[in-house]
């Protein structure tokens, strides 16, 4: 049986090519026949996620039948099961499609390939239905954006593949620095070890973003509102969001982002100081950190530039526009 699903302009609108090793879009869950109600429950609880969602049932040749049809497959069955049924299909983590395997209570949902090619978006997506995502892909292990998720974020995709293995490590050391961004037309000399993104739209703003503690998803939704009508700006023109790392996890900014369709990329502290914005914040008083909104969006921004200064609404979310 299948069910196809189309996404409304609220629900991961932000979507990128196949090729950008992150956004999963066409999914099947394969179950065995006394997991149907099971599985008819995932559809209902996160199928508006994605461009379409079927339900396979498992037989013994069901992967090799419909493998290349599907971003993901969810496995509604033991991983022992998924694994040794497509282990002889695997040949290119880029292009093979990516696994993750959830059990009958939606306990668990562990990606067991494709981790950073769309299983950790399933799982974290099954995550909202009470399944705990078991990550063991090394960036979201250490709680790190790798170079995939960040090229999400960007609305980018990665070119050169291969290069991701150095990049991911330089993130887990801390080395990796913000990415680069180039402006054509122009020709770019770079090494194996250097990943390169590639936009999938014409560039548009940065929302740099902080916030008290707790701020809810609507006053989110209210500053940026506000900020981008003062620009003469609207939401079609905002690439993504950027803020500090220690505010990364505040959860009414990735609500907001996640309802107007963006990303969110997270700076470290030293690169939010070489990018301070002009306005006096406290927080470099109080804590030691320049005033985010101003320092992610100058960071963020293809000319790492502001559009408009920080502003503050409901005395809870700041916003300054990058360009």
């Amino acid at each position: 049986m299948s069910t196809d699903t189309d996404n409304d302009s609220s629900s991961n609108s932000c979507k990128a090519p196949d090729s950008d090793g992150e956004v999963a879009e066409d999914i099947a869950i394969v179950a065995f026949e006394r997991k149907m109600d099971t599985a008819e429950d995932i559809v209902d609880g996160i199928g508006d996620r994605y461009e379409s969602i079927d339900i396979l049932e498992y037989h013994g040749n069901v992967f090799e039948e419909h493998w290349g049809e599907y971003d993901c497959f969810i496995g509604l069955m033991a991983s022992g099961i998924a694994m040794r049924k497509t282990a002889h299909l695997l040949d290119d983590k880029w292009d093979d499609p990516a696994i993750c395997v959830v059990d009958e209570e939606l306990t668990w949902a562990i990606p067991i390939t494709g981790g950073h090619h769309g299983a950790n978006q399933v799982a974290d997506d099954l995550a909202s239905m009470g399944a705990v995502p078991a990550m063991t892909t090394a960036s979201e292990a250490a709680d790190k954006q790798g170079v995939e998720k960040q090229a999400k974020a960007l609305d980018a995709h990665v070119v050169n593949g291969d290069s991701t293995v150095a990049t991911n490590l330089a993130v887990l050391d801390d080395e990796l620095g913000p990415i680069e961004r180039l402006d054509g037309p122009k020709a770019v000399l770079v090494d194996d070890d250097v990943t390169v993104l590639k936009r999938n739209k014409d560039d548009g703003v940065v929302l740099g973003t902080g916030s008290v503690a707790g701020a809810d998803v609507e006053q989110f939704h209210e500053a940026w509102q506000r900020a981008l009508d003062e620009a003469d700006r609207d939401r079609g023109d905002v690439e993504f969001v950027a803020t500090g790392t220690r505010k990364a996890d505040e959860e009414g900014m990735l609500a907001a982002a996640e309802e107007w369709g963006l990303g969110v990329v997270a700076f470290e502290k030293e690169t939010l100081e070489e990018f301070e914005g002009p306005t006096p914040s406290r927080s470099k008083e109080l804590i030691g950190w320049p005033g985010i909104a101003e320092a992610s969006a100058i960071a963020a921004g293809s000319e790492h530039d502001l559009l408009a200064e920080k502003t503050r609404y409901d005395e809870a979310v700041t916003v300054a526009i990058g360009q």
